[in-house]
C-alpha cells in the first residue's frame, strides 16, 4: 500500500501521541500566471505537543528542501507523501519548506486559465485528503488546530481565505495578504482561492451579530451569475440555522465562490465556501436548477455547523455531517425559501441515488467501516448522503421533530470545535426524547440494505403488507380514487411496521400508495389495480404523491418487476404534462438511460425512434418559453445523438428557427451540435466555428467532446487513447474525451478496445490521482454483452486495491443489472 493511503489505525495512534496547538501557512502564487510553471513555495510551521519523540508530516508535492525541528535544522526524510520526524521534545516548532505542485485534477491547488481574457485562477480542494497538496499537515479530521494563511499573489487580485485579512502589504506587482487565525477547524476544510474574481457584497445581521457576505465568480461569467437569489437564499438559510441550532454562525464572514472545474457540487470551507461554476448558467436556467442550488447552498450551511463546528473524528462516521446537511438542505429549502418544493424533488430524486447504491454488492451501512482514505474517498455516495438524509427523516417521525432539533442544539453545545462519533449524538437523542434512539440505530445506520413493501391479498379478500429485509418503519399508506379521469386522496392510514408480514384492513382504492407522504426508506410496489390507475392518470396527483409513483415505477422497471415497454408508454403518456422541473428532468433522465440499458437489442432501435418523435412533439408543444420547453429541448438534443430522423429539426434550431420562445444558449447549440456531430451530421469545420463563437472555457470542453465524438472508429480509438495516456487533460477535459468515446452509445466503434480497458486500470490507479483514475475506470468501462471479461480481471486480481475493486465490482453490478433486465422483457 502506498504510504500517501493513510490508514485509520495509524492516524488514531497518531491523534493519541500529539497535540496540535497552531499552523502557520506561506504560499508564493505570485508566479502562478505563468503556465510553464508547475509548482509554487508553500513553508508550514506547526506548534505541537508530542508524547512519543518521533512521527510524521503529511505532504505530496514536488520537493521538500528544508526541515527544521525546534530551530534544528533536519535530514529532509520525505518519500513523496510523508515527512519523518524524530527527535521531538515535549512542545515542537517544526517548519517545513516545499515546492507544492499547481493542480489540473481538481484536487489541492488548482489552477485554471481563462480562455476569454487570459487571467489565471486558483482555488483549493481537500476533501478528504488533499490539503496535503498545498501544505504539510496532519491530515485527519481529528486533529484540529487554528491555521494562519499569509499568501502572496499577483497584484489586483482577489486573495481570500477562510478568515478575513488582518494586514495587505503592497509590493510592485505583487501583494502578501495574511489572515486572521481560524478557530480551531480540520485541515481539510482549510482554504484559499487567488484571482482577479468578480465580488458582490451584502450582509446579514440578526440583532448585534453582522455577517458580511460575498459571492464570486470568474470576471467572464459575472453577468450570468444570478447574486440577488444567491444572496436571498443565504440570508434566508442564516435567518433558519441560527433560530433552529439556538448557536450563531462562528466563523465571521460568509464567502461563496463559484469556481472552474470543479470535482464536486460544493465544499463547506468555513468562511469560504466553494461552489462548481455549474451552478451558474450561460442560458436562463429553470426553476428546477435554480432549486437545486438554493439546496445545495443551504447544504454547505448546514456543514457550518454539522460538520465544522462539530467533526467526525474519522471518515467512518462521515454521515454525521453529510446525512445531516442533505437532510437539512431539504428541510431548510422547504421550510424558508421559495423553493418549497424541496421534498417533491428528493422522494423522486435523490432518493433514487441512495436506491441504486443501496442494491449494489458493495453497499455498506450509513456509520460505515472506513479502513483508510481511499476507501473514504469512494464513499462520498448515495448511502452517506441521500440514504442517510433519508433515514433522518424517519428519525424525525420517530423522536418528533421539536426533539430531533433540542438534540442537535445539545449536541453543538456539548463538542464546539470537536471530534465526535455516532454515539455522541446518540446521548443527546436518547436523552431529550425518552425514545430507545439506540435500537433504531442498529436497525437503521448500522445495517446496509433496503427494504421493499408490497400488499399481498389472499383468496378471502384478507390482505398483508410485506416487507423483505424487515425493519421498522413508520409510514402513511394513502388510498385514492379514480374519478372522472383524476386520481384524488380519499384517506390515509399511518402504521408502524416491524414484521416481514403485518395484516392489514384498507378500504378497497384505485390507488394504493404504499409510503405516502414519504417518511421511511423503502422500495414500494404498486399492485396492479394501482398500476392501471396512475398509467390512466399519472398526471393528476399532487406533487409529492407523483414523485412517489415516478419512483416507484422506475424502481420496478430497472428491477424488472415492470416491463420497460410499459413505462415507457405511461412517460410517453405522462410525461409532457408534468409542470414540476425537478421530476421532470429525472423522468427525462432515467427515461434515456431505460432506453440505453433495458431494452432488448433488437427492440432499441424502435424505441429511439419513438422517444426522439415524444421530445419533439412535447418540445413543440410545451408553453413558449417555460421550463417543460427547456427541458425537453435538451432531451431532444440528447435523443438525437443516437438517431438522425430528425436533424432537419437540430440544424434548424441552430440556424435559427427554433420553437417559438425557446432560449437556445451555448449549452443547448453545443448539446445539438454534438448530436448532430455524433450521428455523422456535422463537420469539424462547424465544431471549429461553434468555438469561435464561443471561445469559453464551457465552449473549448464542449469542443473536445464534439470533436471526439464524431462516428469513426479512428476517432472514437485516438480518444480512448488520448484519455489514458495524455496526462496534460484537466479534469473536464477527461471527462469530455471520455464522453466522446462513448457518444451515441457506439458499440461497433469501441468494443475492441475492451482488452485494453483491463490492461491498463491497476497501473491508472497505481500512477494516476484517484479523482482522475475514478473517471477513468467508471466512464470506459465496456457494456459489453458479457460478464465474461470483467470476472476474469477480478479473479485474475485478488491484491488489487480493494477501492479499484469496489469501482470494478458496481460496474460488473450494473452491467449484470443490465443483461438482466434486457433478458426479462
Amino acid at each position: 500500500m502506498s504510504s500517501a493511503n493513510l490508514t485509520r489505525e495509524e492516524t488514531a495512534h497518531r491523534a493519541a501521541s500529539i497535540t496540535l496547538r497552531e499552523v502557520r501557512v506561506e504560499l508564493d502564487l505570485t508566479g502562478a500566471p505563468e503556465q510553464a510553471r508547475t509548482g509554487f513555495p508553500t513553508v508550514t510551521t506547526l506548534t505541537f505537543d508530542a508524547r512519543e519523540n518521533s512521527t510524521w508530516l503529511d505532504f505530496i508535492g514536488e520537493t521538500v528542501t528544508s526541515v527544521t525541528v525546534n530551530g534544528e535544522q533536519r535530514e529532509v526524510r520525505y518519500d513523496g507523501a510523508r515527512i519523518e520526524l524524530d527527535g521531538l521534545a515535549d512542545s515542537n516548532t517544526v517548519r517545513v519548506e516545499a515546492i507544492a505542485t499547481y493542480s489540473r485534477s481538481g484536487e489541492g491547488m488548482h489552477r485554471f486559465h481563462d480562455p476569454v481574457d487570459g487571467q489565471t485562477y486558483l482555488y483549493t480542494q481537500y476533501e478528504p485528503a488533499d490539503s496535503r497538496r498545498v501544505m504539510a499537515c496532519f491530515e485527519q479530521p481529528d486533529m484540529k488546530a487554528a491555521f494562519t494563511f499569509e499568501v502572496s499573489a499577483p497584484a489586483g487580485w482577489q486573495v481570500l481565505s477562510n478568515q478575513s485579512p488582518v494586514t495587505v502589504t503592497e509590493g510592485i506587482g505583487v501583494q502578501s495578504v495574511e489572515f486572521a487565525p481560524t478557530l480551531p477547524i480540520s485541515s481539510y476544510i482549510t482554504s484559499v482561492a487567488a484571482g482577479p474574481y468578480a465580488r458582490i457584497d451584502a450582509e446579514w445581521t440578526r440583532g448585534e451579530q453582522r455577517i458580511a457576505l460575498g459571492v464570486l465568480c470568474r470576471a467572464s461569467l459575472l453577468e450570468h451569475l444570478e447574486s440577488d437569489d444567491v444572496i436571498e437564499v443565504t440570508q434566508q438559510g442564516l435567518d433558519f440555522f441560527t433560530d433552529a441550532f439556538a448557536y450563531p454562525y462562528p466563523w465571521g464572514k460568509y464567502d461563496q465562490i463559484f469556481v472552474p472545474e470543479y470535482n464536486l457540487g460544493a465544499m463547506e470551507n468555513p468562511g469560504l465556501v466553494t461552489f462548481t461554476e455549474a451552478y451558474i448558467h450561460r442560458g436562463a436556467p429553470t426553476d428546477a436548477q435554480r432549486g437545486g442550488r438554493a439546496n445545495t447552498i443551504l447544504h454547505e450551511m448546514a456543514h457550518m455547523w454539522f460538520g465544522d463546528l462539530v467533526t467526525m473524528r474519522w471518515w467512518d462516521d462521515l454521515w454525521l455531517k453529510e446525512s445531516f446537511a442533505d437532510y437539512m438542505g431539504a428541510h431548510a429549502s422547504a421550510a424558508a425559501t421559495r423553493y418549497d418544493d424541496a421534498w417533491v424533488r428528493f422522494a423522486a430524486n435523490r432518493k433514487a441515488w441512495a436506491y441504486q447504491q443501496d442494491q449494489l454488492p458493495t453497499t455498506h451501512p450509513i456509520v460505515a467501516d472506513i479502513a483508510d482514505l481511499e476507501a473514504a474517498k469512494l464513499n462520498f455516495d448515495g448511502i452517506t448522503y441521500a440514504k442517510g438524509a433519508s433515514v433522518l427523516k424517519q428519525l424525525v417521525a420517530f423522536v418528533g421533530e421539536e426533539h430531533f432539533f433540542e438534540g442537535a442544539r445539545r449536541y453543538f453545545a456539548a463538542h464546539a470545535f470537536g471530534n465526535t462519533t455516532l454515539e455522541d449524538l446518540l446521548v443527546q437523542l436518547e436523552e431529550v426524547s425518552g425514545r430507545d434512539v439506540r435500537s433504531w440505530s442498529r436497525a437503521w445506520l448500522q445495517t446496509s440494505g433496503m427494504s421493499t413493501l408490497w400488499l399481498e391479498t389472499a383468496a378471502d379478500g384478507s390482505r398483508v403488507l410485506v416487507q423483505s429485509d424487515p425493519r421498522p418503519h413508520r409510514l402513511r399508506v394513502g388510498l385514492y380514487d379514480l374519478v372522472e379521469g383524476r386520481l384524488t386522496r380519499r384517506e390515509i392510514v399511518e402504521l408502524d411496521i416491524v414484521d416481514e408480514s403485518t395484516p392489514v384492513s384498507f378500504p378497497n382504492a384505485d390507488l394504493v400508495l404504499l409510503n405516502d407522504d414519504d417518511l421511511t426508506y423503502a422500495k414500494a410496489r404498486l399492485d396492479e389495480r394501482s398500476l392501471d390507475a396512475v398509467e390512466q392518470a399519472l398526471s393528476t396527483l399532487e406533487p409529492l404523491p407523483r414523485a412517489l409513483v415516478w419512483s416507484s415505477l422506475w424502481n420496478a422497471a430497472r428491477d424488472g418487476e415492470l416491463s420497460v415497454e410499459r413505462y415507457l408508454r405511461i412517460v410517453a403518456a405522462h410525461a409532457p404534462a408534468e409542470h414540476n422541473g425537478g421530476l421532470l428532468a429525472g423522468v427525462l433522465a432515467n427515461t434515456a438511460y431505460a432506453i440505453g440499458h433495458y431494452v432488448p437489442d433488437a427492440r432499441r432501435p424502435q424505441q429511439r425512434r419513438e422517444w426522439l418523435d415524444t421530445t419533439w412533439e412535447a418540445l413543440t408543444a410545451a408553453d413558449p418559453g417555460s421550463d417543460a420547453q427547456q427541458s425537453w429541448a435538451r432531451a431532444f438534443a440528447s435523443a438525437s445523438a443516437y438517431d438522425d430522423a430528425r436533424a432537419a429539426q437540430a440544424r434548424a434550431i441552430l440556424d435559427g428557427d427554433a420553437p417559438e420562445g425557446l432560449p437556445v444558449d451555448p449549452d443547448l447549440r453545443w448539446a445539438l451540435l454534438t448530436a448532430l456531430s455524433t450521428t455523422g451530421n456535422a463537420a469539424g469545420e462547424e465544431i471549429e466555428a461553434e468555438l469561435e463563437r464561443d471561445d469559453t472555457a464551457s465552449g473549448r470542453t464542449a469542443s473536445i467532446r464534439a470533436l471526439w465524438s464524431k462516428p469513426v472508429i479512428e476517432s472514437r480509438t485516438a480518444a480512448w487513447h488520448s484519455a489514458w495516456e495524455d496526462h496534460e487533460l484537466s479534469n473536464d477535459h477527461l471527462s469530455a474525451t471520455i464522453d466522446g468515446v462513448q457518444a451515441g452509445g457506439r458499440r461497433d466503434l469501441v468494443s475492441a478496445l475492451d482488452a485494453g480497458y483491463f490492461e491498463r486500470i491497476l497501473p491508472a490507479w497505481q500512477e494516476r490521482s484517484i479523482e482522475i483514475a475514478r473517471r477513468l475506470v467508471i466512464g470506459l468501462f465496456p457494456a459489453s454483452d458479457s460478464l465474461d471479461d470483467v470476472d476474469a480481471w477480478l479473479e485474475a486480481h485478488p491484491a488489487a486495491p480493494a477501492s479499484l475493486r469496489r469501482l470494478v465490482i458496481e460496474q460488473r453490478d450494473g452491467l449484470a443489472r443490465d443483461l438482466r433486465v434486457r433478458a426479462a422483457q
